[in-house]
């Protein structure tokens, strides 16, 4: 939209915070509200509270009127992110009330739908828009202080008495003060950070909080301590119990600034803002005089923005990179104080992000995994880096909702939470165990002997809320320990139908594998018959972790094409080799060095980016397709972080390389 047309706003969530933003648009130069929607349209005052605007009857509804460019979400914190990515599916731009979703990983979901759906999405923190904000930050840079060296913000109030029924006090709307409030004294300090840096912001390099816990099990009081990169130190606090001074104080070398409630500027209205400096024993007022509403700027922000088919706010205002690093600060004070809402647990989260059922999809290629009997997808999801069930289901789910149906846990990952979060994903979303093909690993050095397996399986099992696996792999090796020992420990847990399906090692070498094979032939047990090792276009040329083994180089690969023995391949796409984190000029990453740079390795890297330029494609992508088309089984294993990853590894599953490409990439 590029037009001088007003941006045509509606509203979801008709509280006492959509009534002040509506009061904005009112007053903007950009913007004209046109409808509400509310579940409740009989409800007492609201054609009052906003004049001129249609009532709409129900959410779903404001979404598929047509007379509506742009959605500010004023619900509870728990319905940002899923009415956001309604939103934004149905082609609306949208502004969120902060926090724009319950952790940083839920932001980063609705940022992607954003860019996918090629629209506006912004976090509505209004004072970051504002010119006292601007004049703050001109005068941080100019050195007026000196040398910016602590930063204290509050932002905190006192309900008087715990008040169940109030949302602030409400578990499972996410209450309390860091999510609440707690967003503003952040966002500030690492604002003035960045300024202090020359950058539009800075995150901290530490992050430690404490809290106090009601009894509703929010936050009443908390604070935190944050280190930047710079050696600025930033203490912040927030409160829904405890009435704090609520003044940004900026502490400098050579003097200090403060501000008196530094997010209500110049006032709802307008008026006059103050910025306090001292220095050399004098003090200073520098005002800032304006006349327009508070939240005008947020919707002319906003506007301006839809308006140049910008996707999100210019600087001071908050960024899609700066929104979701925001949160990564909040998440980490959450849980240095162990705040998890019920809301996000497995119990109540139930359904997908963007509040549906979670049902398995066609998209990803199926394949047949010689000795399981149901066909399986053509990659496999492992998911060890996820610190909690929330931010790990947004990727399952949407694995699974894309046709994924092949999941790698482990005994050792997350010291037992990968299994436990798989096993309430799968049980939450009531997924039919005969759709999912499960490995399982387990006798991980340095607890690698035969008596391991069935002790830590019991336990496994038990976190992954299953009573078998389909593929189980042990995780190392011992070489000092007969075979036959291991071949046997697995081979039992195959006849009490804990392995109903293949096992193998993860981690072995060719020669034990071989010996493995002819010890269950020769004593009438099941042979091992997947391998776990890792296999990429880039060959390993140092073990990433001890005693791993890489199956990359042309012994392996024609032991694998003899054999044809399934590999499960870990870091098959080169742990970023194939990405711009490595070149011959980039050492900085010393794993990336270490492991991968040969000149074997930069060419075949040479010859990924030349083929994805003739394809449309990226190196990276050039890689996943690779493994897939070899002439023997390898399911590669893909580690995404985030939706977007997830989807960008998985983009690459159309490209079919042929012999001669395969060839060409290795010669």
């Amino acid at each position: 939209m590029t037009s001088d047309n007003p941006i045509r706003w509606g509203i979801i969530g008709p509280g006492t915070i959509a009534r002040t933003f509506a009061d904005g648009v009112a007053h903007s130069r950009t913007g004209k509200l046109v409808a509400i929607a509310t579940r409740n349209p009989d409800k007492p005052g609201l054609a009052e509270g906003f004049p001129g605007a249609r009532i709409v009857n129900g959410y779903e509804a404001l979404l598929m009127d047509k007379g509506v460019d742009a959605i500010y979400i004023a619900t509870p914190h728990t319905g940002h992110a899923e009415w956001a990515i309604k939103a934004i599916r149905a082609g609306k731009h949208v502004l969120v009330e902060k926090p724009i979703a319950l952790s940083a990983y839920d932001a980063e979901a609705i940022y992607y739908e954003a860019k996918k759906a090629g629209v506006f999405a912004g976090e509505a923190f209004m004072y970051r828009v504002h010119p006292q904000t601007e004049k703050l930050v001109e005068l941080v840079k100019s050195g007026v202080i000196g040398e910016v060296r602590i930063i204290r913000s509050s932002f905190g109030f006192s309900m008087g008495t715990y008040k169940p029924e109030h949302r602030l006090f409400a578990n499972e709307t996410a209450g309390g003060g860091i999510l609440d409030v707690g967003g503003y004294p952040v966002s500030m300090a690492r604002l003035i950070a960045g300024a202090a840096a020359g950058k539009p912001f800075l995150d901290p390099e530490k992050v430690s909080g404490v809290a106090h816990l009601g009894q509703s099990g929010v936050d009443e009081w908390a604070s935190a301590v944050l280190k930047f990169p710079n050696e600025i130190i930033a203490e912040v606090s927030c409160s829904i119990m405890a009435q704090q001074d609520n003044v940004l104080r900026i502490i400098g070398s050579q003097g200090r600034i403060e501000v008196k409630d530094f997010w209500f500027a110049s006032g709802h209205k307008g008026g006059v803002g103050k910025i306090e400096i001292f220095r050399n024993g004098e003090q200073e007022t520098v005002e800032v005089k304006e006349d327009r509403w508070l939240y005008s700027f947020e919707a002319d922000a906003a506007g301006d923005a839809i308006r140049a088919g910008e996707q999100e706010f210019r600087s001071p205002g908050m960024s899609w990179t700066d929104s979701v690093n925001n949160l990564k600060v909040l998440d980490q004070w959450r849980a240095s104080v162990g705040l998890e809402y019920g809301v996000e647990k497995a119990a109540k989260r139930t359904r997908n992000i963007a509040g549906g059922v979670v049902r398995r999809g066609n998209s990803i290629p199926q394949r047949q995994i010689p000795g399981i009997s149901k066909p399986a997808s053509v990659v496999t999801l492992g998911f060890e880096f996820f610190p909690n069930f929330a931010a790990a289901s947004l990727t399952l789910d949407t694995f699974y909702e894309a046709g994924g149906n092949v999941f790698d846990t482990a005994f050792v990952y997350g010291g037992g939470k990968t299994e436990s979060i798989f096993g309430d994903w799968h049980t939450s979303r009531q997924v039919p165990r005969e759709e999912i093909v499960l490995i399982g690993k387990g006798a991980h050095s340095p607890l690698c002997y035969p008596d391991v397996i069935s002790r830590q399986l019991d336990q496994s099992l038990n976190r992954l809320k299953t009573d078998y696996v389909d593929i189980y792999f042990m995780h190392r090796d011992n070489t000092d320990v007969p075979v036959g020992e291991f071949v046997d420990a697995m081979d039992a847990e195959v006849k009490r139908g804990r392995i109903r399906g293949i096992f193998g090692g993860s981690n072995w070498t060719r020669e034990r594998f071989d010996e493995a094979i002819a010890y269950a032939k020769k004593n009438g047990k099941q042979a091992p018959a997947a391998l776990s090792n890792n296999f990429s276009l880039a060959e390993m040329l140092d073990p990433i972790w001890a005693g791993c083994v890489t199956a990359s180089d042309d012994e392996w690969k024609r032991w694998l094409n003899e054999k044809q023995i399934p590999n499960f391949a870990w870091s098959s796409q080169g742990r970023g080799f194939f990405t711009d984190r490595a070149g011959r000029d980039k050492r900085d990453d010393e794993e990336i060095v270490r492991c991968w740079y040969s000149d074997r390795n930069f060419e075949r890297r040479d010859r990924a980016i030349a083929l994805a330029k003739e394809l449309g494609r990226h190196p990276i992508h050039i890689a996943l397709a690779y493994v897939i088309a070899q002439p023997f089984p390898v399911i590669p294993l893909i580690g995404p972080r985030t939706i977007a990853e997830l989807e960008d590894s998985l983009s690459a599953l159309d490209i079919k390389l042929t012999v001669e490409q395969v060839k060409w990439l290795e010669s």
